[in-house]
């Protein structure tokens, strides 16, 4: 009779435990190359200005929207007209599209709002470059300078899209490299931003280009964890699957337990 009980509560456990791994896993809220813009227009100089990310890339995933302070550009890496030519882009890293940032003359900002659950974390992975634009006032990027970002996550309690206004919850600030002004030499940053003491699970991303003029963003990826970091690369079973596996000990369990009464 013991070893029955003590088997039963070791399979309650485990199952408890596998139940309490999946509702705590990593959560992939964003995940985006920014390939796929709606209606992207090239305004000269292999740069989208007149439209705004949310018209390029809203509803990406559906009913998610951004927000934006001032342009927030879409350039596209493989055209001919940027400084005559076109961009570089050695490592292939920006693919066809990526967005742009100013930080001189105007600050553009760009809000990404959600709800992280009861997650300790908001784990932000993406490309950063610095880049230049030939037209519309550009260029802007003086030699040898490198891109700054900052990224702010603010409590939401209301849910709201927006750039983040009231409480701060956590700052982190990151660096590229210095490199031509029509070349891309990208640096993958991962930001694990800490979302404890936030009132309700909404949160707010804000991303600002602190310095080095003019800057790209690339191959987003937003997660929500408790695990500082992760990004949900380690896909976690669903409860349906955790139950039967859990039932499969507990039949396993029962069926040593008669052997050996046998």
């Amino acid at each position: 009779m013991k070893k029955k009980i003590l088997a039963g509560m070791m399979i309650a456990w485990l199952m408890g435990f596998l139940i309490e791994s999946t509702v705590n896993a990593t959560v992939i809220l964003y995940d985006q190359n920014f390939e796929n813009p709606a209606t992207f227009v090239n305004d000269g100089g292999d740069v989208n200005i007149y439209n705004s990310v949310n018209a390029l890339y809203g509803n990406q995933p559906s009913g998610f929207t951004f927000a934006q302070d001032f342009t927030v550009e879409t350039l596209l890496v493989t055209g001919n007209q940027a400084f005559g030519h076109g961009y570089s882009d050695p490592s292939g890293t920006g693919g066809n599209y990526v967005l742009g940032m100013l930080s001189t003359r105007q600050n553009d900002l760009l809000g990404l709002s959600y709800n992280i659950g009861s997650n300790k974390f908001l784990n932000v992975c993406m490309d950063i470059s610095s880049i230049d634009l030939s037209v519309f006032s550009g260029p802007f990027v003086s030699l040898g300078v490198v891109p700054t970002f900052e990224y702010t996550l603010y409590d939401n309690p209301i849910g709201a899209t927006g750039l983040g206004t009231g409480t701060i919850l956590d700052m982190l600030q990151v660096s590229g490299t210095a490199s031509a002004r029509d070349v891309f030499d990208w640096t993958n940053v991962l930001l694990p931003l800490d979302a404890t003491g936030n009132t309700n699970g909404n949160v707010t991303l804000r991303i600002d280009l602190l310095s080095g003029d003019y800057a790209a963003m690339d191959n987003f990826r937003i997660a929500a964890s408790d695990t500082s970091g992760d990004l949900g690369g380690n896909p976690v079973p669903e409860p349906a699957t955790m139950l039967l596996f859990g039932t499969g000990i507990a039949g396993l369990a029962g069926t040593k337990l008669r052997r050996k009464k046998k």
